[in-house]
């Protein structure tokens, strides 16, 4: 079972990117690969009940799952835009606490992260403490 923890905390931590600020996030097509849902419309309704848990904590929704497009290739240097969705940490615990618990990734929820339990810090917040910081800096 430590085996499957360190290889699922790895997983997760791969698919993690950074914006400009230096706050990290995840993006939900590339989330739903590892949770091992092999169709975006089957991910989708676990995004939606994990938008509701988000709701009945009381933590504004926006702040932890913020709607972007970005392009894709298709094929033949073709692209295309789709709809994505960043996530915060806590935004990834709360769909892998709504998703399919026959997925063995799923079932083991809590191997991911220690600290996504406790969304101290949205998006939202870290963006609007970097840009205080970088104007005072100013």
């Amino acid at each position: 079972m430590n085996e499957i923890n360190t290889y699922s905390d790895k997983i997760f931590e791969d698919i993690k990117h950074v914006n400009e600020y230096g706050q990290e996030y995840w993006l939900a097509r590339e989330l739903r690969v590892i949770l091992e849902y092999t169709q975006w419309r089957n991910f989708l309704p676990v995004i939606e009940k994990a938008k509701e848990s988000c709701n009945n904590s009381d933590f504004p929704l926006n702040d932890h799952f913020a709607d972007v497009r970005k392009m894709v290739n298709i094929g033949s240097d073709t692209y295309r835009e789709i709809n994505d969705i960043m996530l915060s940490r806590y935004a990834c615990y709360l769909i892998v606490m709504n998703g399919d618990p026959r997925k063995e990734i799923i079932a083991l929820g809590g191997t991911m992260p220690e600290d996504l339990p406790t969304p101290d810090k949205s998006i939202k917040q870290l963006e609007k403490e970097q840009k205080k910081l970088n104007s005072s800096k100013a």
